[in-house]
């Protein structure tokens, strides 16, 4: 489970700064940076929503898709650990 944890977190990490480097933002992130105070917009975290889900071949539930979720790269991982796993179940 931990290679699993260490991977979904390595591509969120990688979705996460292919969005700032398309918006020009220079930051450097790490799992409990606040993507907010790095500088993405609303309309950034929407591309960053549909990345997510490209990236994982996921669709996220309507649910899911909170500001709360899209916090961080940490809430992210989270995220997108129960979708794997309940997708898995």
């Amino acid at each position: 489970m931990h290679d699993l944890t260490a991977n979904v977190q390595n591509r969120v990490l990688s979705v996460v700064r292919s969005v700032l480097r398309q918006n020009a933002i220079a930051a450097d992130v790490h799992p409990e940076s606040r993507l907010v105070d790095i500088g993405l917009s609303s309309m950034s975290m929407v591309e960053l929503m549909l990345k997510v889900e490209a990236e994982f071949a996921l669709i996220l539930p309507q649910l899911e898709i909170t500001p709360e979720n899209f916090q961080s790269v940490k809430t992210m991982e989270r995220m997108i650990l129960n979708q794997l796993g309940s997708e898995a179940g």
